[in-house]
């Protein structure tokens, strides 16, 4: 069970379209990260790279991938990528 620092809307996250990348303000200093891709496939969970603090993203999955245009990705294709790096 994943202890949250906070629940946040994605409406209030800032979309980085170079990098397909979603970003909220973490209170260390650096900033909460989540892609697009995470998104699609469903994950909720937007990690700090520089602290051990967890966001929960509120979004309306089904909304997020019509708005979008793409179909849902798997978790585990994005697990897949994320080991890679």
């Amino acid at each position: 069970m994943t202890n949250y620092h906070d629940e946040v809307e994605i409406e209030d996250l800032e979309y980085d379209a170079e990098d397909d990348t979603y970003y909220y303000p973490c209170p260390c200093g650096d900033s909460f990260q989540i892609t697009k891709a995470e998104l699609l496939a469903g994950e909720t969970d937007a990690t700090c790279p520089s602290c051990s603090l967890v966001i929960k993203i509120i979004y309306d999955h089904d909304s997020f991938v019509a708005e979008n245009g793409e179909g849902a990705v798997e978790k585990s294709e994005v697990t897949a990528k994320k080991i890679a790096l």
